[in-house]
């Protein structure tokens, strides 16, 4: 009479799941210390100040106020400093990711003279501490006479180092049979590059949105350097300014975090099927 083959398949099934269920309530230990303190800071903003600085901490408020919001709006230029950054951030992530896609197409697929030079050479760039460039930077602002203004944010971060490294290293993966196909179909470079090459690029392009705008998004000492005018700042500047020597309403300084935080998570949220997609499609081999 032959075995049950439950029996052989119990241990089998037995030590496949002990280890997924570890993995599993790891992953959910970081998604709660993850999500805690954010939860925390959203019910913060609607807490007095006596609750925030109060012990026991409490999760949720106990008598919930909207004060901190409208005292956000009504005495700063909140809504002026998040125009401001939307702005910013758009323009500068805009640039970046088409001009580093630009570059890494062409580091990757042209033949040209210095080509590995001049790679090598823009490596090189990403050692330098960018506090080492802030003077030269801000002496040539100002000699142009961008001091204040949204260009002098924008310009000098249209596009990195690392943008170009990134978007050169998931070019080289593209197939040269497809872009020697168009070529004979009589398509030009530019044609090739925004209706071939740029789609093909879609999930590297959004790898390096998020972190575009990201960065952009959480600029602080750059924005801080050159824009000089309250109306002018970015969020994180202003918000700087919200706490003062005389001055602790962490309730307002909460509630403007709170706000600022969500182009962030909606960005990313967006972008997120592409990011996975370059992340599990091996999107950064030969890094």
């Amino acid at each position: 009479m032959a075995t049950p083959v439950s029996r052989s398949i119990e241990p089998q099934a037995l030590k496949v799941s002990i280890p997924g269920i570890v993995i599993n309530l790891i992953v959910l230990i970081g998604v709660v210390a993850t999500i805690v303190p954010y939860l925390y800071m959203l019910s913060s903003g609607f807490k007095i100040n006596s609750e925030i600085y109060g012990f026991p901490i409490t999760l949720w408020p106990r008598n919930p106020v909207s004060s901190n919001y409208t005292t956000l709006f009504n005495d700063f230029p909140y809504a002026r400093w998040y125009v401001n950054t939307i702005l910013i951030a758009v323009l500068g992530t805009a640039l970046n990711v088409f001009l580093a896609s630009l570059a890494g197409f062409a580091f990757a697929k042209y033949e040209f003279k210095f080509r590995n030079a001049l790679f090598v050479l823009l490596l090189f760039t990403m050692m330098i501490p960018g506090q080492v460039l802030l003077l030269p930077q801000f002496i040539e602002i100002t000699a142009i006479g961008w001091y204040n203004s949204y260009l002098a944010v924008i310009v000098p971060g249209a596009v990195g180092a690392f943008s170009i490294f990134l978007m050169r290293q998931y070019a080289t993966s593209l197939p040269n049979e497809l872009l020697d196909a168009a070529r004979i179909d009589g398509a030009g470079e530019l044609t090739i590059f925004w209706q071939v090459v740029l789609p093909l690029l879609a999930p590297a392009v959004a790898v390096l949105t998020i972190l575009s705008f990201n960065g952009a998004w959480n600029a602080f000492l750059w924005p801080l350097i050159v824009l000089g005018r309250n109306d002018m700042f970015v969020l994180n500047v202003g918000l700087s300014t919200i706490l003062g020597p005389y001055n602790f309403e962490y309730g307002v300084l909460i509630a403007g975090a709170t706000l600022a935080s969500l182009p962030l998570i909606i960005v990313f949220l967006f972008f997120q099927r592409q990011f996975i997609e370059a992340v599990s499609s091996g999107a950064f081999k030969g890094a």
